[in-house]
Formats: C-alpha cells, sequence, structure tokens
C-alpha cells in the first residue's frame, strides 16, 4: 500500500461519523431508486407474463343477451384472432357470519375443453365436473379472507334464486388482480368474490341457454384495436351490447397500470432528492478536508506528486464513501423490495411474483452516487492545484475582517464577548453559514413534506366519509327500478334516511380525450351523499348540465362551459351533449354528477333509480342489512364503515404503505445533515476554538461559540425549510395520488412543528456529541497542527 494511500485510510477514519452519515444519506436514495425501479420491473414484467400465460383478452364486449351463432360473425371482423362467447352475472354470497350480503361475480367455464380466454390458475383442488352443476370454483382471496376450503358449501344467489354451490377448487384469473366491488373503488378480498361454474350452470341461472352475454377476443398482430371495437359495437348493438372496450380500460389492469406508472413517477423523481443533498454535503466535506490540508498538499507536491495523483488521492476518498453508501443502499434496497412483494400478492391477486432488482437501477444508483461524490472534489482541487507548492505549504492569507461588524459603547454593553464572537463568525463567513443552513433547510423540507403527506391521507380519510360521503351504507339494484323502491328501504324499521341515485354507465369525451366511466345521478340538493367545491362547500346540481371531479376534469382538459359528449352505454344508448357546469373536488375516484331527474329525462326514462345511499340506525344496522339480504332485487350492499376499513388498510400496507418507507428516509437524511453540520463547524473552527481556551475561556464559553453559531444557522433554517417543505408536500402528494384516491396537500401546522422539533432535537444530540470532544480536545495539538 503506498503512502498516500495509508493516509487516506487515516483520514477516513478520522471522519468516520461524518462519512457514515453521508454514505447513509447516499444509501437512502440508491434504496429507493433500487427498490421503486425493481417494483416497477417486476410488477411490469409478472403482469405481462401472467397475461400472456393464462390468454387475458385484448378486447371485452358486454351484451344484454346474443345468441351463440353471433360468434361466428364476429370471429369474421377483420383483425380479430380469436373470439369467444361467455356467461357472466352478478351473484350475492350469504356468509351467516355476516348480516351484509357480499357482492360476487359468476363467470362461465366451458362445459367442454380448455378455455380460450382469460384461463384461471388454479391454486388448489379441480375443476368443476362437467355434469354437476353445484360445484365451482372460488376466488382464493376471498376463500382465504373468510376461511372457506375445498369440500364447503356456500349460499350464492342468482338473478333472485337462491343456491347452495360447493367448493372443489380455489382459484385466480389475470382478469380479477384488483378486486373490488361495483360502486366502490377500494380492493377488498373479503368484500367480493369471484365464482367459477361450468356454462351451463350459470346459463341456466341466468336465462342464457344457447346464447352469451358477453364476448372476449384476441387481435392479430399490427389490429387496431379501436377498428375491431367500432366493428364489434355495430354487430352487437341489436342484442343491447353496451360497448367494447380494450384491456386497459379493464377495472384490473387500469389500477394496476396506474400502481406500476405512480412507482415509476416516484422512482424517477424521489432518489435525486436525495442524492443531490448527499452531493451538496460532499462537497462541504470535502472543501473542509482539502482546505485544512493545504500544506500537506504543498508538501506532497514539493515531494514530486503531480496535481493528478493528488486529485486521485482525494476522490479515492470521497468514492469510497460514495461507493459504500451505493453498496448499503443496493443491498437494502433489495430488502425493502422483497418486504414489499407480500404487499401486492394480498391487493393485487397475483398467483407468482417474484422481486428482481432492475440492473439498471444499480447502475443508476453507482453512477449517480459516484457523480455526487466527484462533483464536489472538482471545484475545490481545482483552486489547490493552481498553487505551487511554496505558497500550498503557508498558511492562507488572514482574511480583511476590517469591514466586518464591531461592537461598540451600548452594543458592547448588551452582548457578552462569546455572543460578540458568534455574531462577527458568522458575519465574517456569511456564505459558509448559509451553506450550513441551505442543507439543513433541505433536510427540514423533506421531513415536513412527508410528515404532511401523513396527515393529508388521515384528512382524505375524514373528509371523504364525513363530508363528502355521509352514508351508513349504499344499496344497489339489479336494474334500475321504480322510485316507489326508494321508498320501501324507507319503511325499513331502523332507517333513518333514504336518498335514490342512478349510475349510468357512460364514456364522456371531449375532443379526442375520453373516459369510459358512469355518471351518477343524485337529487337536486343532495344531504347524505354530495358534491363539494374547493372550500367544501356542498354544491347543488343545476337542472341541467353535469359537474365533474376535478380528477376527471383533468383527464378529459374540461372546464366549466365545455360541452362533453357522452355516450350512454345502456338503455336505449344516447348519446348526448351535457356542458359542463361545475368542476367539484373528489378524493376517491372520479366520479360526473348529474341531478337525478335530469339524468332520467335525457335517458327519457322518468322516475327510475339503481339504488340508494341510506343512514341508518346503528342498534339496528344488522337487521336492516339482514332484510335487504333477502330482497331478490338487491344486488349489493356496499357499508361506509367496511368501505372505510379497506381504504385504511390500503393506504397502511399497499401502494401508500411507501409513504411511511420514504418518511422514514426523509428523517434519517435530516439527522445526518444536521449532524454534518456541527461536525464541519467543529472541524473548521478547532484551532480558533482551542486560541479561546487558551486565552482564559471556560469549557462551557467555548461551547458557546461554537454551538451559538449552529443555533443561529438551524434557526435561519427552519423557516426556509418549512416553506420549501410545503412546496414540496403538493409535489409528493401528487405523485402518490391517483385515480383511485386523491391526496389533498395543505399547510398543516402539527407537521411543520414536529420537522422543526425534530431539526431542534437533532441539532441538541449533534451539539452533545460535538461538546463531548470539544472538552477531550488536546490543545497543544490543535494549536500546533498550522505551524
Amino acid at each position: 500500500m503506498s503512502a498516500v494511500d495509508r493516509k487516506m485510510l487515516r483520514d477516513l477514519w478520522r471522519i468516520k461519523g461524518q462519512a457514515i452519515a453521508i454514505a447513509l444519506v447516499i444509501a437512502t436514495g440508491v434504496l429507493l431508486q433500487v427498490m421503486m425501479s425493481g417494483l416497477v420491473a417486476s410488477l411490469s414484467e409478472t403482469r405481462r407474463t401472467y397475461y400472456e400465460r393464462n390468454d387475458l383478452a385484448e378486447v371485452f364486449a358486454p351484451v344484454v343477451r346474443a345468441p351463440q351463432t353471433v360468434l361466428g360473425r364476429l370471429a369474421k371482423i377483420s383483425g380479430v384472432d380469436r373470439v369467444s362467447g361467455r356467461v357472466v352475472g352478478r351473484a350475492l354470497i350469504d356468509i351467516p357470519s355476516d348480516p351484509v350480503p357480499i357482492q360476487s361475480q359468476a363467470v362461465g367455464l366451458p362445459d367442454t375443453g380448455e378455455q380460450i380466454h382469460n384461463t384461471v390458475y388454479l391454486t388448489t383442488g379441480r375443476f368443476p365436473a362437467e355434469n354437476h352443476r353445484d360445484e365451482a370454483l372460488l376466488l382464493s382471496g376471498f376463500a382465504s379472507a373468510h376461511g372457506y376450503g375445498i369440500g364447503d358449501r356456500i349460499e350464492v344467489t342468482m338473478n333472485g334464486s337462491r343456491r347452495s354451490i360447493r367448493i372443489v377448487g380455489l382459484a385466480q384469473s389475470p382478469e380479477f388482480l384488483f378486486v373490488a366491488a361495483p360502486g366502490e373503488m377500494v380492493p377488498d378480498p373479503a368484500r367480493y368474490g369471484v365464482i367459477w361454474m361450468r356454462r351451463s350452470a350459470l346459463a341456466s341461472a341466468y336465462d342464457m341457454s344457447g346464447a352469451f352475454n358477453q364476448a372476449l377476443f384476441s387481435l392479430s398482430r399490427g389490429a387496431s384495436s379501436e377498428a375491431v371495437i367500432d366493428a364489434i359495437d355495430q354487430i352487437l348493438k341489436p342484442y343491447g351490447g353496451t360497448g367494447a372496450y380494450g384491456r386497459s380500460d379493464l377495472v384490473s389492469d387500469r389500477f394496476v397500470s396506474e400502481e406500476i406508472d405512480g412507482l415509476a413517477t416516484m422512482a424517477r423523481a424521489v432518489p435525486p432528492l436525495f442524492l443531490a443533498v448527499a452531493a451538496f454535503l460532499l462537497y462541504i466535506v470535502v472543501n473542509r478536508i482539502v482546505q485544512a490540508e493545504r500544506e500537506e498538499i504543498g508538501l506532497l507536491k514539493a515531494f514530486g506528486y503531480t496535481n493528478r495523483e493528488v486529485g486521485i488521492h482525494y476522490t479515492k476518498l470521497l468514492l469510497i464513501i460514495a461507493l459504500a453508501g451505493a453498496i448499503l443502499g443496493c443491498l437494502l434496497g433489495i430488502l425493502s423490495g422483497r418486504a414489499m412483494i407480500p404487499v401486492y400478492t394480498t391487493f393485487y391477486n397475483f398467483p407468482f411474483l417474484v422481486f428482481r432488482p432492475d440492473p439498471t437501477s444499480f447502475v443508476i444508483g453507482a453512477v449517480a452516487s459516484i457523480v455526487s461524490a466527484s462533483a464536489g472534489s472538482i471545484f475545490v482541487l481545482k483552486r489547490i492545484f493552481a498553487l505551487t507548492p511554496s505558497e500550498a505549504m503557508r498558511p492562507p492569507a488572514p482574511a480583511d475582517y476590517s469591514k466586518t461588524m464591531t461592537f461598540k459603547g451600548r452594543a458592547a454593553l448588551l452582548f457578552d464577548q462569546p455572543t460578540r464572537i458568534v455574531m462577527r463568525g458568522l458575519a465574517r463567513s456569511p456564505w459558509r453559514a448559509l451553506a450550513l443552513s441551505a442543507g439543513i433547510a433541505g433536510g427540514m423540507a423533506l421531513a415536513s413534506g412527508m410528515t404532511t403527506i401523513y396527515g393529508a391521507f388521515d384528512r382524505m380519510m375524514n373528509l371523504s366519509f364525513t363530508v363528502i360521503d355521509r352514508s351508513d351504507a349504499t344499496v344497489y339494484f339489479h336494474s334500475p327500478l321504480g322510485e316507489k323502491a326508494a321508498y320501501e328501504l324507507a319503511r325499513i324499521p331502523g332507517v333513518i334516511a333514504v336518498e335514490p341515485l342512478r349510475d349510468v354507465a357512460a364514456t364522456l369525451r371531449l375532443g379526442r380525450e375520453l373516459h369510459r366511466g358512469s355518471i351518477s345521478g343524485m337529487v337536486a340538493g343532495p344531504e347524505i351523499t354530495r358534491a363539494i367545491d374547493h372550500t367544501l362547500a356542498p354544491i347543488d346540481l343545476p337542472a341541467r348540465g353535469l359537474v365533474l371531479s376535478k380528477p376527471l376534469a383533468e383527464i378529459l382538459g374540461a372546464a366549466p362551459g365545455d360541452i362533453l359528449t357522452v355516450d350512454v352505454r345502456e338503455g336505449r344508448q344516447p348519446v348526448l351533449e351535457i356542458p359542463v357546469t361545475r368542476v367539484a373536488s373528489s378524493l376517491i375516484g372520479a366520479p360526473a354528477y348529474m341531478q337525478l331527474d335530469a339524468l332520467n329525462k335525457a335517458m327519457s326514462e322518468p322516475a327510475r333509480i339503481t339504488g340508494a345511499h341510506l343512514r341508518v340506525d346503528d342498534a339496528k344496522a344488522d337487521q336492516i342489512y339482514r332484510k335487504l339480504k333477502d330482497m331478490p332485487a338487491v344486488a349489493g350492499v356496499s357499508v361506509s364503515e367496511n368501505a372505510r376499513a379497506s381504504l385504511q388498510k390500503l393506504m397502511d400496507q399497499g401502494a401508500g404503505s411507501a409513504r411511511y418507507i420514504m418518511g422514514a428516509v426523509a428523517f434519517i437524511i435530516t439527522f445526518g445533515v444536521v449532524y454534518n453540520a456541527a461536525r464541519i463547524a467543529q472541524n473548521e473552527r478547532a484551532r480558533d476554538l482551542a486560541a479561546l481556551r487558551v486565552m482564559g475561556f471556560s469549557k462551557s464559553e467555548t461551547t458557546f461559540v461554537l454551538l451559538g453559531e449552529l443555533a443561529v444557522i438551524v434557526l435561519i433554517a427552519l423557516p426556509v425549510g418549512s416553506l420549501a417543505g410545503y412546496g414540496l408536500s403538493f409535489l409528493i402528494a401528487n405523485g402518490f395520488s391517483s385515480e383511485l384516491y386523491q391526496i389533498p396537500a395543505s399547510y398543516d401546522p402539527f407537521s411543520h412543528g414536529f420537522s422543526a422539533a425534530f431539526i431542534l432535537a437533532a441539532a441538541a444530540i449533534s451539539g452533545l456529541l460535538v461538546m463531548r470532544d470539544l472538552n477531550r480536545m488536546d490543545l497543544v495539538a490543535v494549536l500546533k497542527s498550522r505551524d
């Protein structure tokens, strides 16, 4: 080992505290890069493989009822490779221990042969026998949530008729990665089931003998999905076709895609923030080291070492720190990614999912670490290399402090001598103080921004379930009924209030932008479930026109006054031109609202409803839900308490759980920044502090001089960091928001106060560590260091 390499190791040991802190900052940035990029790659590759292996259809075409012979015409459409028809239907599962009827989807399997599309992945058991109409497969996630196994029987209501079905197998399907009940936006395996039965069994239950109500398509390579969908709609329109749609509009695929896109966005945006902080810290450290070793650099050059060799020497030290952080970040990123895998297998029903880090993320993390380390050394070493050995070996010329502040007269009496030293020190090196303050402000911004997001998640929950949706339960019917159905619900003992609704499936278009969703028809002045504006005031729905939620308005690029083309996909399927009147705030989903009477009039179906929002007496809730379970017209019941619990679980254990990792990382970085600021200040002032001790200053006075500067720097950083954190919280909230839920960022005094308290605590701990070293300082050795 060469002499300069041994010197490098000694230097590294001397600044081990700072080196560890900086390495941890780099590691956190690389951790997020590896974890998020790996999750994106793993989810994308697993989804692609799963879709291909199990032949997920590329186009879905629901229809009221079409004869089997129509499949031949559909197969002749240009661009269609394969087509199959099946029977599907809504069903209710009766769990005796649960008063609420569980919504489910019944899906037909071919009586003979294999499935052409959406092949079921059998996790255990066997397929239903061809001649046993009471046998079925059950979605494995639902079975696990309720403790069902092979051989158990469940009571199911299909098309108004009660049936007893025996479970012979548990299964999963690429069609049901994301499982949520109709009318709900949150996945909950316990609240929605999928049942697979032989086609003949479902055909008899839903009156589909010799017919189908959903066609599935695979397309030829290079085929235009838009042209194929238009041709499909033309053929199926006489049979009640409600509009074919591509795989990207499948609810399951759409939400999984949004999750992957959200992770990809954060993988691009978040890690650079942490690596930028690391680069800043490295710059300060290398600047201090090089300036402190100015004479040693001159001596090295005098002994014949070239500028290149000296530069490599100091660059090696930084690269060791950077590469150590990068390696640690890669290892922790792999562990974190693997820890997140159970979340996605639970919430997104993947039958298999292995975390496979993206090799590119390792390269990006290592390169970014090296660049951030090198960037700090280049500017500092350039100034040193310009010096001759003789000049570099001499101490730098004393700075000219003649124009800095002086304390005379009353000012001298107002401040004691240590305080005056602190103030003069800050005035003499303002840029150093501002640099350290900027680093602490950056840490404060990360901490306060993430803490604000914690509160924003809770605020979203409270607003959604106490201000926007104040219902206790929502009832859905199999088909539109007369308004008399709402009165019948109101007569159930324990029902306090009923507010009818009508949801109509529709495609909303504005120019080239479109959104496949629905229109929610509500009474003119809703009280139970409402649309609200940005001030949280309820919106009275106009007699004509649409009120769009903010997410939907952004998707379509719509504003009040725009005319939307609304292609209704049920009933008479009219195509309507409806103006946008208002934009409402929405925190869950992307709904569109319309007055109920106006919607029914546009549909030419007066006084029709598809469900109702209920307020119920808590003491009689179970009796009410059991009563609803026995009503043939009821297709499902969504209980707000269950929906809220599911959303909370999703945010704590699902996609939203990433905020906890990012929050922990933010606070680690914040402490690292404060600790480095204290250590840098100590090392830069070591000689001055030793001189003060020799001149008669006590240990406490000397400590006050050093930590007083740190205190001022920290106090300056707090308001700046708080302001930066306020802006950062909006960027982070936008990254977490999706069509599933939107995070409302706002100024949260508690979050900023908590972050400020953490900064002060970090400064106090760092100060204690520095004070311990000051008390142990060898005065003679420090004062002789530049002799």
